[in-house]
Parts: C-alpha cells; structure tokens; sequence
C-alpha cells in the first residue's frame, strides 16, 4: 500500500490486513503476498466439545524438530500431535503463530496481525494442523497478543500513516519502555474494529477453540504493572491507575468471543491477580474462563534456587497451590517458557545440571543427584496438577513433560544464529537406554489418571496435612487420597492419614505410584496392598488409614469401595 502522509512523504506500507506476508530470498521486511490457493483446505473435522478439564500442551511449532532449523506445520502435525495425544493432553495453546518478523522474540513482536506465521510453511498447512488435532479430539487455542505491537514500521503497524498515533497512543503513552513496544489506543473505534476482527479471523478462518491473552496485566494498568508488587488489597486494583479502555476492550474480546462460540475458551495472563477477571461479562466481569496461576511456577524454582530440601515449607507450598479466590478456574503449571529461557535453567536442569549429561542411563547406577531430580520432578508436577488449579498446563519449551535438558534460546547476533537450543530433543524419550522414558511415562499416567477421575474438574481439594517435620501434605480431591513425602531421607511405617471417603470404613489401593519402576522409582511399595480407613479421628477427618510411605515419593489412592 502506497500511503501520502499529512506531510506529503510517500510511505511504503503492508495491509494490517494482510493474511499472507513472507520474506522473499535475502530481504530484511516481509512482503505482502496475494494468497488465494487453487486448492483451499477444506475442514473434515468438528470442533470438540468444551473438555470439562483442562489439560494444556503449550507449543511452538518453530522448535518442535531436534533438527536445528526451523519447524513447519507439517512436522508438528505429523510427528508432535501424535506424542501430545499419547501423553493425554486434551488441549493445545500454539505459540508465535501471528506473524512477527523476529524469531527470536518468541512470537510476542507482532508485525501482522492476520497472518500465520509464514516461516512454518502456507496457511492451509496451519488449517490442516488444527483441523487434525480436532480430529484426535483435541481443542487448539491461540496464543494472541493484543497487548502491543513491533515498532517494525515498513512491515508492521508502527508510523503506519506517518504519525504515532494511527493505532496507538501517541507520545510515552504509546510505548512499553520494558518491551521496546507500541501500546495500542484501546479508546479507538477502529483499534477496536481491528482487534475484535483479528480475533473472530482467527476463530473462523481457522477454526482455533479461543484464546490465550497474552500481557494482560500490562494492559490492565498505566503502569503495566512495572514495579509494582500486588499484595491482594483492593485499592490496587480498583481507582485511577486502572486503564479503564483496555479493561472494556477485554470485556468485549471475551463477549464476542463467546457470542460467536459459547464453547469457546478464552485464557488470561495476569500475574496481579485483577478480582472478577475471570467472571462472566454479565455480572460485570472480564469474562475469561480461566487465568494463569502464574505463582506457582515461581515457587518452584525459588525453592530449587535458594533452599535446602529439608528446609522446604510445606505450609507455603500448600499456600501458594491453593491461593486462589472461590470459583475463579486457575491454570496451573510447575514451570514456564520464561523461566527455561537463556539466562535460566528448566526445572529439570535445576533439579539435575551438568549430569544430564552423563548419567542419565539406565546402564549407569542412580547418582544421588539425578536420584533427587528425577523424584522430586514427577512430585512437582503431580502436586501442582492435583492441587494447583481447574486446569494443567505443560510447556514443550521447557521439556516439561520428560525434563528437557538444557534451555531456551533462538537464533540470534548474541549466539551467532544458532539453532542448537531453538529446538526439542523428543528422541530422547524414545531411547529405553535412557532415563527420560520415565518421567514421559509418568506425565503420561497422570493425565491419564485425571482424565478418569477428573479432579481438575471436581472442587477444591481439602488438604488434612502439612507436616513440617514430616515434610508431608495430604489432600482428597475427586474421591483420591493423595499423599506427598517430600522428605530427602525419611520414610514413614503405619503413617495415619485422615480421610473423609466416605462416611463409612473401607479399602483403599494405589492406583498411581512415583515411586513404580516403569517411573525410575526404587519400587519400595506393593500395589497389591490393601489400606483399610478406620473410624479415628485424625487432622479434621472423619476416618483415618495407616500407609507406608518412603521418602520422596508421591501417591494417590483409590476407595476401592466406590465405582470408578
């Protein structure tokens, strides 16, 4: 688009709308491109119904190959949706879709809006991807970013008709200082029409089941939040350092987004905990379904970071899981894309570090340090799954699921543009010599073990134990005892657990166990074991049972008594 600004220079422009942008040989901005296939890609499949629980596996298509190069559509379609299904997930929230002209911003410098990213291949290969996850019954979300813009100029929005203030404010109102980026006028009906337009693009053109808003907070306040600790007292969130045009817009985000498919699901990323962001529009809420229990992450790398495992507190630990407000859903996750990036470590790295280099074979005895990380890496995650929220949230970047080595890093100046940690080592899983076989097993059988019961989806779970001593926590959720040792050394004989299910004596047997071979435990437990409540009071429940409970091991037991 050739634009004649108020000032009479001659400006260069793509589309907002643009659907189609590449780079073309050795060019630095991308080009507008006509797409209009011969052959377009026809849907096969219908949309899923809404799970009832929410299990995520967070991706980017980019580095979803062990090659070091790019990854296409086509390669996350036919290799990783496969592993995602097998692992049990339900649901898929896409990363860096939306095309942004600097790989290494990880998809959050949007440049246009309207189109897929063309480094991963055509948009039919993306439609065709979705639309194949469908076919496993799984929901794809987008990860959208509506809360700033590239200042890319020739290639995206920023100076598009010459002045500062086409879509964003103008003057230090309009840019993010942190993130070198442009902040949209909320305020404006046709900042409004565009962005409303790029969500309901995304939701019809290829069929995506909603959205993960990403930088909510920063949209939420004048400060974006910057330097600023929310401590939950509700002058924070309630006067003039709210911004009141981005709060709206997300209203009407959500309402449309639910006005054109009520099954859709709709995600916000908000580390200040904004009361009644995730009530519905109706009741003057913001409307998501969910938010992002984005503290928990952080209390598990501070624990790896800066304490002992004796020293661990199981009372905050418990605090952090459950801090959230009465039926607000929460998704929780034990580590994010942010923490495995360059500069920090995966929570298996900081569990494990330079060993996973060396000992993480089978042929190899356990060493007491792989020991610990591969234990209390499946303990993180089933603690957090159980307790942590109305949904679960894993990150391929990070590995999370069979502890990735290493970190996050794009190809940049800085590494000169390598690829070697722009990429995911699913292979590793594959290799029995190696151990990351168990920890993949053990993620698998936990999502399948919530896909049965469905805890994600029952209430909060009441926890009847945190033992600071005993380094012990015990909770029931969906008729399932669970049982956390965190201890590193003690384990305990005839330990009574109090119970509530149900009002009456009965069995109880293991019916998921950290600690089982198929899961690099030392298979210190019999699941033939019978465990029998008893009508003795014990922290605040009705009923008690005596189990045997080795050190750094997790469990879940089943009233055998009660249907499946």
């Amino acid at each position: 688009i050739v634009i004649t600004s108020k000032s009479g220079e001659i400006l260069y422009r793509i589309s907002p709308w643009a659907k189609y942008v590449t780079r073309e040989g050795s060019n630095v901005n991308y080009d507008w491109i006509h797409w209009n296939p011969e052959h377009p890609y026809k849907f096969k499949h219908s949309r899923p119904k809404k799970p009832k629980s929410l299990r995520i596996y967070e991706s980017h298509v980019g580095i979803s190959s062990h090659e070091g190069k790019v990854a296409s559509y086509k390669h996350f379609t036919c290799n990783v949706l496969p592993r995602i299904k097998g692992l049990g997930y339900n649901c898929i929230q896409l990363m860096a879709i939306m095309e942004h002209a600097y790989y290494a911003s990880f998809g959050y410098q949007i440049t246009s809006f309207f189109a897929a990213s063309s480094r991963y291949g055509t948009p039919e290969e993306l439609k065709e991807l979705v639309d194949t996850a469908h076919s496993m019954g799984i929901i794809v979300l987008l990860d959208v970013v509506h809360s700033h813009a590239s200042k890319n100029s020739e290639d995206g929005l920023n100076m598009f008709d010459g002045t500062d203030s086409c879509y964003f404010h103008s003057g230090p109102r309009g840019n993010h200082d942190l993130w070198d980026s442009r902040l949209f006028a909320y305020s404006s009906w046709e900042v409004l029409r565009f962005l409303l337009s790029n969500l309901r693009w995304w939701l019809e053109e290829y069929t995506f089941d909603g959205f993960r808003f990403d930088g909510v907070t920063s949209m939420l306040y004048h400060n974006h939040g910057m330097g600023q600790a929310f401590s939950g007292d509700y002058h924070a969130y309630f006067g003039l350092q709210v911004d009141e045009d981005a709060l709206i817009y997300l209203m009407l985000a959500n309402h449309l987004t639910h006005t054109l498919y009520p099954d859709s699901i709709t995600i916000a990323e908000d580390v200040s905990g904004m009361p009644a962001l995730c009530s519905p529009v109706s009741q003057g809420g913001g409307g998501f379904d969910y938010r992002l229990a984005m503290a928990i992450p952080d209390k598990w790398i501070q624990l790896l970071k800066e304490f002992k495992d004796e020293d661990w507190n199981m009372g905050n630990i418990v605090y952090t899981l459950t801090n959230r407000r009465y039926l607000e859903k929460c998704i929780a996750y034990a580590e994010s894309h942010d923490q495995a990036l360059v500069g920090d470590k995966s929570l298996a790295f900081w569990l494990m570090d330079a060993e996973m280099y060396t000992n993480m074979s089978v042929l190899a005895p356990f060493t007491p340090v792989i020991d610990r990380g591969i234990q209390l890496h499946k303990m993180i995650r089933l603690i957090t799954h159980g307790l942590g929220g109305e949904g679960y949230l894993n990150f391929m970047d990070a590995g999370n699921e069979f502890g990735h080595p290493e970190w996050l890093d794009f190809p940049r100046k800085g590494n000169n543009e390598s690829y070697h940690y722009a990429r995911r080592q699913f292979h590793l899983t594959d290799d029995d010599l190696l151990r990351y076989k168990f920890l993949n097993n053990f993620d698998r059988d936990m999502n399948k073990l919530e896909e049965r019961y469905g805890w994600l989806s029952a209430p909060q779970a009441f926890v009847s134990e945190k033992h600071e001593a005993n380094k012990v926590i015990a909770f029931e959720r969906a008729d399932l005892l669970f049982i956390f040792n965190f201890h590193p050394s003690k384990s305990y004989t005839d330990y009574r657990v109090g119970t509530a299910l149900p009002d009456k004596f009965c069995t109880f047997k293991i019916v998921l166990d950290s600690d089982a071979a198929e899961y690099g435990g030392h298979q210190r437990l019999d699941h033939n074991t019978e465990f029998f409540s008893e009508a003795f009071e014990h922290n605040g429940r009705s009923y008690s049972l005596l189990v045997y409970i080795p050190s750094r091991v997790a469990l879940i037991l089943k009233n055998v008594d009660l249907p499946n």
